[in-house]
């Protein structure tokens, strides 16, 4: 038995797969405990926590603590000279235009912040040594700070990491420790030392957390979701914690690549709305990768998939600003107490209370599975606001849709019309809890004509879970002109990554495992750099110019090179197939809605009712366990075989 476990702000989602029958459920998150939630719902699915079965998850404990600044108390350390490192940054201002900027509080406090020798010149030669006396000054100052964690990250140390392992050494052994020789063996000092700060700063949370999950399921296999889009054992989370910030996100991600290959759509727009965020992320035929993330405004230079976040979802809250306009989001409602029609003390409106309001959320409809909707009350919350507003409580609800619509709509058009692509030609494929219910007007705000829920779209992410490969992704700095480097010098490089890979995970990474090979070039004198597939140093030099006039319209007559070795090794294991849609006779409606606007009642319809090749006209409703999917009307809904929605504008 496999289970799928994705923990939102709102819901906790689950996917369980026993031998071929597939099983979905959805709890309240827990925030204050999110291992709580999980073994909740693991209990109300009718599984013993004392036996043996495979769990992968994807974990909002990292990305939480980052957003929330709680994470553990931790020292930086780094050479003489460069303690402030971290707070100064690459000092790209917020807001460009502000000349009175409010100071932020830099990540690391100055008392945190200790020095010492050991450094390094960019060739690797050592400028100015670490002694014995070096290191038991650090001893004495950590023990007098007592940080629950350190971070390592001296200049140049991925050229040689020896000072930071006698640094590492050195320390008491009960204190998590991070190198950056480790975390993240790349040029760029300051970029370098976030992340092996940030992995610090959230790794004993994340060890905490995956140490009571062990406890609670003894004998369990435990894996986690990494922000690339591949699962790790749970074993090395902790250590890797900073590749775990897009953990849930990623599953979504990966859901959304392997369902859209199996419906036959390689080019997808995503958008991944729950209760209280939206991801949107562009597929084409792979999961867009970047190693310029930021989190809570910091940099996270590690692998992780591309994508833009916004605060809106389900429950963001609407609101009259100072300016007595209506705003919503980012601020959420979340699990506890929620959107005021959850009927848990909720008070103040939502995106979900406005959807009740219009009536695209029908009383029929049952929230997360089981939660019965309290119309009134949602109406009770959107009618204060619009009284504040002078408005009607049609209209307001009304607004409230339409801004987070516009909200998301932006989020789209920046992974894709600002990157140079149409949206006409992708598909729009909305899932999470609420993503079904805004897809035809976001459709139609960016003029596409095509869009799909997937199968299980209310729990997608933790289907995502159970369908992503497990792999890792390593990096290194290997400065220097590519035409002068031999090939078998290259080759060579790589291997050592995938061997580094193999000793970290044991037989789960056999010598089977697919390897994608890539180089970050530029040239000589350049900032930026181009990521392209390793072939030799002759063809990739040529794939190189071609790249970048592809890019940037022009090339260059000058030495290309190299700045960094990218090894990627993934399970090729074809991944569990979604069992085909049920034979069934087509279904009629369960009954009909009012919708604000509309003259006629909206038919209603049970998603798993409906057969393959049923047709259906908007406007109607499709509800189902986990969320429900608005058709709007000039949109036509057709069941696929495997059970996806595709919806097709009609002219």
């Amino acid at each position: 038995m496999r289970i799928g476990i994705d923990t939102g702000g709102t819901f906790t989602d689950f996917t369980v797969l026993d031998g071929d029958v597939w099983r979905v459920h959805k709890v309240p998150s827990n925030p204050d405990s999110p291992a709580q939630a999980i073994l909740r719902g693991l209990r109300e699915l009718g599984i013993d926590l004392q036996q043996d079965f495979h769990l992968v998850h994807g974990t909002t404990v990292a990305t939480n603590a980052v957003l929330e600044r709680k994470g553990a108390r931790c020292a930086y350390i780094t050479n003489r000279g460069f303690a402030d490192i971290l707070d100064l940054g690459r000092q790209a201002r917020a807001e460009l235009y502000n000349l009175t900027p409010l100071p932020e509080e830099p990540p690391v406090p100055e008392d945190l912040c200790l020095e010492t020798g050991g450094r390094l010149a960019s060739d690797g030669k050592t400028l100015e040594p670490l002694t014995d006396a070096d290191l038991d000054e650090l001893c004495r100052k950590i023990e007098a700070l007592q940080p629950e964690a350190v971070a390592v990250n001296l200049l140049f140390s991925f050229l040689d990491d020896r000072h930071e392992r006698q640094i590492v050494e050195a320390l008491p052994k009960d204190l998590f420790v991070s190198r950056s020789s480790e975390v993240l063996p790349e040029i760029r000092e300051y970029e370098r030392g976030m992340a092996t700060w940030l992995n610090s700063y959230v790794g004993p949370l994340v060890g905490r957390y995956i140490d009571e999950l062990h406890r609670s399921l003894p004998n369990v296999r435990l894996d986690t979701m990494q922000s690339h889009g591949a699962t790790l054992p749970a074993r090395l989370a902790s250590r890797h914690a900073v590749r775990l910030l897009l953990s849930g996100p990623a599953g979504g991600l990966a859901a959304a690549l392997q369902v859209g290959q199996q419906a036959g759509c390689e080019r997808i727009l995503s958008l991944d709305m729950g209760g209280t965020s939206t991801d949107v992320a562009l597929i084409d035929g792979a999961i867009k990768m970047t190693s310029k993330g930021k989190i809570g405004g910091w940099p996270v230079s590690v692998p992780m998939a591309d994508m833009h976040t916004i605060g809106a979802g389900g429950g963001s809250l609407a609101y009259r600003d100072s300016g007595h306009l209506l705003r919503v989001g980012p601020r959420s409602a979340g699990s506890r107490p929620g959107p005021a029609c959850y009927a848990r003390g909720g008070t103040e409106p939502t995106v979900t209370d406005a959807n009740v309001v219009l009536g695209w959320l029908p009383e029929q409809a049952r929230l997360a599975g089981g939660l019965p909707l309290d119309v009134p009350a949602a109406e009770s919350a959107v009618g204060r606001l619009a009284q504040e507003l002078g408005l009607d409580m049609h209209e307001t609800a009304q607004g409230i849709v339409h801004l987070v619509n516009e909200n998301m709509a932006q989020a789209l058009r920046v992974v894709s019309v600002r990157q140079g692509h149409n949206p006409k030609d992708f598909v729009l494929m909305a899932f999470g809890g609420a993503g079904g219910l805004h897809l035809c007007e976001l459709a139609d705000a960016l003029s596409m004509t095509q869009a799909m829920v997937p199968v299980h779209a209310g729990i997608f992410s933790a289907l995502g879970l159970l369908l992503a490969p497990q792999g890792r992704e390593l990096s290194r700095t290997v400065p220097g002109r590519l035409r002068g480097m031999d090939d078998s010098e290259i080759e060579r490089r790589f291997d050592e990554l995938a061997e580094r890979i193999r000793e970290e995970i044991g037989d789960e990474a056999s010598r089977s495992w697919q390897q994608s090979r890539d180089l970050d070039l530029r040239y000589e004198g350049q900032s930026e750099v181009l990521r392209l597939p390793w072939v030799s140093t002759t063809r990739t030099q040529e794939d190189f110019h071609a790249r970048h006039r592809e890019c940037y319209g022009y090339t260059l007559d000058m030495p290309v090179e190299l700045v960094n070795l990218r090894l990627s090794l993934k399970d090729p294991s074809f991944p569990p197939v979604l069992p085909p849609w049920p034979v069934q006779d087509p279904a009629d409606p369960l009954d009909h809605a009012a919708v604000h606007g509309l003259n006629q009642p909206v038919p209603v319809y049970a998603r798993a009712r409906l057969a393959v090749g049923q047709a259906v006209e908007g406007p109607a409703i499709i509800l189902e366990d986990t969320a429900t999917t608005r058709i709007s009307l000039h949109w036509r809904a057709k069941v696929d075989a495997c059970g996806n929605i595709r919806l097709q504008r009609e002219p």
